[in-house]
């Protein structure tokens, strides 16, 4: 008979528990959709239109999209106060890109 992942994690010591639900939270930051992002910096749909001086249905168009530039995706993240970072993972090391922080001609490029 199978066993449920809950009921096997509710019988490791606390110790072990507790690592894995911070792990376990961990993985699950590190990865959202941008209406998730928006709403963990509990940032309404109104709000984020206002900065960007758009409408709230272009936002919600926004957060549905699969492909945009990554000047638009920029603007979105500092909407919200975050700064965008394009980070390449390979297995050996993480190499953070910069030649896209130049796109916008009005931003000093950052050192």
């Amino acid at each position: 008979m199978a066993i449920r992942l809950d009921d096997y994690v509710a019988k490791l010591p606390e110790k072990d528990q507790q690592a894995i639900a911070k792990r376990t939270a961990e993985l699950c930051a590190e990865e959202a959709t941008l209406r998730q992002v928006r709403e963990a910096r509990d940032r309404s749909q109104e709000e984020v239109a206002k900065k960007l001086h758009i409408n709230q249905a272009a936002v919600s168009k926004l957060e549905r999209r699969t492909d945009m530039y990554l000047s638009t995706l920029r603007h979105y993240i500092e909407a919200m106060g975050g700064e965008l970072e394009i980070v390449a993972r390979f297995p050996d090391q993480a190499v953070r890109i910069t030649q896209f922080e130049a796109l916008d001609p009005e931003r000093p490029p950052r050192e």
